[in-house]
C-alpha cells in the first residue's frame, strides 16, 4: 500500500507527521457487529462478525493495559519500536510510553516518547526535532496521511480494534493461547474505508484520513479473541513508500482488563507552538 499525502496546505500536523516518519526512516537507515464466540468453546458461526464485534466488546469491558510493537523493514534492515501503557476504551483515551530503537552501535539515541491518545489528536512529549524537553506537540490525527496508524511508532490500540470493523474474507484458524489465556485465532483482511464508515465517532475521522491516504484499503491481519469476544492480540501489516518501500508489522497486545487508566492532557501553555525541525 502506498501512502499519498493529503491535498491540504502543509501545517503543524503535517510537519509533525514528517518528523515522526523521518525518525523511523532514519532508524531504519542508521542501523461492527456484536457476534462473539460461544461459551461452549466453539468459534462463532460467522468469523467476520466475531472480529468486527471486537471493538464493541472492548468498549463494554472499559479499559486494559497494552503493549505495542511496530516492526519496520526496508532494504534488508529491520527495527522495532515498542510501547507500553493503558487504554480506556469506554472514554476513548489512552497513554503509551514509546521506546525508539538504539542506533547501530547499541547507543540510545532518543529518550522514550510519552504519547497521549484522545479522539482526533495525538500528544507527544520528548519528541525531539527542536522541541524543548518540557513541551508537548499536538498532532491532529485526522490530518495525517495514515490517520496515525503508523506515524506515532505505535498503532493506537483503539484504532487497531476499530480497524477490524471492516474485516472481510475472515477464516477461523483455530484455538491457541496468548499470555496464558485461551483465544480463538482469526485471519483475514480489513478494509480501511469500510472500517471508517462503521467506526465510533472518536476514531472515525482518523480512519477516514487513512482511507484517503493509503492507495489501497486492504490490510491483512491476525486477530485473537477470548471467550468474551475481547481482542487480546492483533497484528496488522501495512506497506507504504517513503524513499523506498517500507513494510510495517504492527502488533497490539491487550491484558489486565479493568485496570484504571487516567489520562491528563497538558495545559495549553505546555504545548509547543514553534517550528518543528525537518
Amino acid at each position: 500500500m502506498v501512502v499519498h499525502q493529503h491535498r491540504r496546505r502543509p501545517g503543524r500536523a503535517e510537519a509533525a507527521f514528517a518528523v515522526c516518519l523521518a525518525l523511523t526512516v532514519a532508524a531504519l537507515s542508521g542501523c461492527g457487529g456484536d457476534a462473539v464466540a460461544g461459551d461452549d468453546g466453539k468459534p462463532a458461526d460467522d468469523p467476520a462478525a466475531a472480529v468486527r464485534g471486537a471493538a464493541d466488546a472492548l468498549a463494554r469491558t472499559g479499559s486494559a493495559r497494552a503493549r505495542t510493537a511496530m516492526e519496520m523493514a526496508t532494504g534488508g534492515t529491520r527495527v522495532t519500536i515498542r510501547g507500553e501503557g493503558g487504554v480506556d476504551f469506554k472514554n476513548r483515551m489512552g497513554q503509551l510510553l514509546v521506546m525508539l530503537p538504539d542506533d547501530a552501535k547499541g547507543k540510545t539515541e532518543h529518550r522514550p516518547i510519552t504519547e497521549l491518545l484522545v479522539p482526533g489528536a495525538l500528544y507527544m512529549k520528548n519528541r525531539g526535532a527542536g522541541v524543548p524537553d518540557d513541551k508537548w506537540v499536538r498532532v491532529d490525527t485526522t490530518a495525517l496521511a495514515d490517520g496515525n496508524l503508523v506515524t506515532g511508532g505505535a498503532t493506537d490500540p483503539m484504532a487497531a480494534a476499530e480497524l477490524l470493523r471492516g474485516a472481510q474474507e475472515v477464516t477461523y484458524v483455530g484455538e491457541t493461547e496468548v499470555a496464558g489465556t485461551k483465544v480463538r485465532h482469526y485471519r483475514g483482511t480489513t478494509d480501511i474505508a469500510r472500517a471508517a464508515a462503521a467506526a465510533s465517532p472518536a476514531v472515525k475521522g482518523a480512519l477516514e484520513a487513512a482511507a484517503k491516504g493509503f492507495s489501497k484499503d486492504a490490510v491483512p491481519f491476525d486477530a485473537y479473541l477470548d471467550a468474551e469476544g475481547r481482542l487480546r492480540k492483533v497484528r496488522h501489516r501495512f506497506t507504504y513508500v517513503n524513499n523506498g518501500v517500507i513494510d510495517v508489522s504492527s502488533t497490539t497486545l491487550l491484558y489486565g482488563f479493568g485496570t484504571p487508566v487516567t489520562v491528563v492532557l497538558p495545559p495549553e501553555a505546555d504545548i509547543y507552538a514553534g517550528k518543528i525541525a525537518d
